[in-house]
């Protein structure tokens, strides 16, 4: 089926190249423009496939002709394919967890031992997870995470506080944040994972509080929104250790 394409401007005055047209049915933008040939300068693009051809546009191109009204489509992967992100980044991945339940967790034995109020013994548990979280940071990345808490905290709230000890056993750097003082600075309700700086994994639960899928986000502005939750929040929250210490002195 032939595409029905809109020219939408070109930069380079009579010549016509490079311009940008768009796909009037499905959305897509085309650009053309001179390819990029320098092996030194294509060694240092990322994820450039095979038959993909890299070429060189005026900013001015894109700011003045790209598509100023976009509707994202969701970018929705499957749990096995949210798994690899965690061996696939390079530096840094960072989450924040909001929900005040998990499903998964009450299935398992240490969430039973938990709420039984005996001593959790995290030895042995997730041995696959744990090796490879040890893996990774052993390979100088840093996983973080940022934790809200209720006033009065839930059940599972406190569980995963107890299970700060086993994740930062493996080279996890677990905080806590008061939900107060999430709302009081803004930060989102959702559950996301920043990988990088530059992809954000935002995890989707069902009512019963099972995650179901992962959206991924790789637009910069967006990324560059959750980033800035993701400063504001390590800002304020404290480790879980100090966390776990003043809601103690609260209860005495």
């Amino acid at each position: 089926m032939t595409r029905r394409l809109r020219f939408n401007g070109t930069g380079s005055g009579v010549n016509g190249c490079p311009s940008i047209h768009e796909d009037l049915d499905t959305g897509e933008v085309i650009v053309h423009g001179p390819p990029l040939t320098d092996p030194d300068d294509v060694a240092q693009l990322r994820h450039l496939s095979e038959g993909e051809v890299p070429i060189v546009v005026p900013r001015e191109l894109l700011v003045d002709h790209a598509p100023k009204e976009v509707t994202r489509v969701p970018d929705i992967i499957g749990l096995d394919e949210f798994d690899r992100l965690f061996t696939q980044f390079e530096h840094t991945a960072w989450r924040l967890e909001t929900r005040r339940r998990y499903a998964s967790d009450e299935l398992t034995d240490t969430y039973a031992q938990f709420t039984r109020g005996e001593p959790v013994n995290w030895e042995g548990v997730d041995t696959e997870w744990c090796a490879e979280r040890r893996e990774q940071t052993g390979l100088g990345k840093r996983f973080e995470r940022v934790r809200t808490v209720d006033e009065p905290p839930t059940a599972g709230q406190l569980y995963l506080l107890d299970n700060a000890r086993r994740n930062s056993a493996v080279g996890e750097k677990i905080l806590s944040l008061r939900r107060v003082d999430a709302q009081r600075l803004g930060l989102p309700e959702e559950d996301f994972w920043i990988f990088d700086s530059r992809l954000v994994a935002l995890l989707n639960f069902d009512d019963a509080d099972n995650l179901v899928d992962v959206e991924l986000i790789t637009e910069p502005g967006a990324v560059l929104r959750y980033a800035m939750a993701r400063d504001a929040a390590m800002h304020h929250a404290v480790p879980y250790e100090r966390f776990a210490a003043q809601l103690t002195a609260e209860e005495d």
